[in-house]
């Protein structure tokens, strides 16, 4: 007789599982990303009034159950290649304690509800990106994933777009200094670690995304070499620039914001080069010298918007 259980009974149950299940599979911990869109509002001075952290805060809100909705939709869509996978296999919907129904069905009412919401509570341009924003993400999941560059190009829009949507709520002009250093920002932390995953996988073929295999270590390291540098000359460009508008504060703050920027890159760049550089929430939050040059740019940045 064997006397070992069978392992498949330790499978979590319904009920509070599965609402446990579809937390986790909505990625809480990527929800810091969405934080991006007070960027826009920062950079204006538009961030300290009841009226725009209201707004703000409804367009995280719905900006996250668009996201949400992406990973419900393709989790399920995976689930089947996620259970053969070493690490994926613990996702909720492989795993079982989400059923692939329940995961669509889900996905597919957070991403109607959210763009209906946006177009009833927000000016009609949210409505329009969110829904830019789901067509593109879901084309990635059936398919443009699997496709060399634009993969990364699909992530760096998502980025953009979260950037982008906050100062579309409020109404604010998007200087192009401000799209061009949060676009290629936002490559060089994609490229990072896409560049840091090929690495890692190295001689371990099937262990992560196939596309990965298509790319060289060489070409990803100068995609995020590239964009680092556009991204730290769009911010010079931006600093320096003075548009003829008398400034009274004590220290030129926006010029000497870039010595900080600048520091953060590179920075962010040694973690690139030694294949660690993860998802990035992950690199700020673990490394304490990174975390605090990006207070002193914050700190920099926010006396800037202040004319102190």
């Amino acid at each position: 007789m064997d006397r070992h259980p069978d392992r498949r009974q330790t499978a979590p149950s319904p009920g509070g599982g599965l609402l446990r299940g579809l937390l986790r599979t909505a990625r809480p911990k990527q929800w810091v990303k969405n934080v991006l869109v007070i960027a826009a509002p920062a950079a204006a001075g538009e961030l300290f009034s009841w009226p725009a952290l209201t707004r703000l805060a409804l367009v995280f809100a719905l900006f996250t159950a668009c996201a949400a909705a992406v990973y419900l939709v393709n989790d399920a869509r995976d689930a089947e290649a996620d259970r053969a996978h070493p690490t994926k296999c613990r996702r909720p919907v492989a795993a079982g304690q989400v059923p692939v129904p329940v995961a669509y069905a889900v996905g597919t009412a957070l991403g109607v509800l959210a763009p209906v919401a946006a177009a009833r509570l927000c000016p009609p341009q949210v409505a329009v990106v969110l829904t830019a924003y789901l067509g593109m993400q879901l084309a990635y999941c059936v398919s443009l994933k699997h496709v060399l560059v634009v993969d990364l190009v699909v992530v760096t829009t998502g980025f953009l777009m979260r950037a982008v949507v906050g100062g579309l709520a409020l109404g604010i002009p998007l200087s192009r200094w401000f799209l061009i250093t949060t676009g290629f920002g936002a490559l060089f932390m994609v490229a990072a670690k896409r560049y840091s995953e090929a690495v890692q996988m190295a001689g371990k073929e099937g262990a992560t995304r196939a596309l990965l295999t298509e790319y060289t270590t060489g070409y990803l390291r100068f995609v995020w070499q590239l964009a680092a540098g556009v991204a730290v000359l769009g911010y010079c460009l931006w600093a320096l620039e003075e548009g003829g508008v008398p400034h009274a504060s004590v220290l030129p703050w926006r010029q000497l914001s870039v010595v900080a920027f600048v520091l953060a890159v590179l920075r962010y760049a040694v973690f690139a080069d030694r294949g660690t550089a993860g998802e990035p929430e992950e690199v700020v939050l673990r490394d304490r010298a990174l975390a605090l040059i990006g207070l002193v740019w914050a700190t920099m940045y926010a006396l800037a918007v202040a004319d102190w």
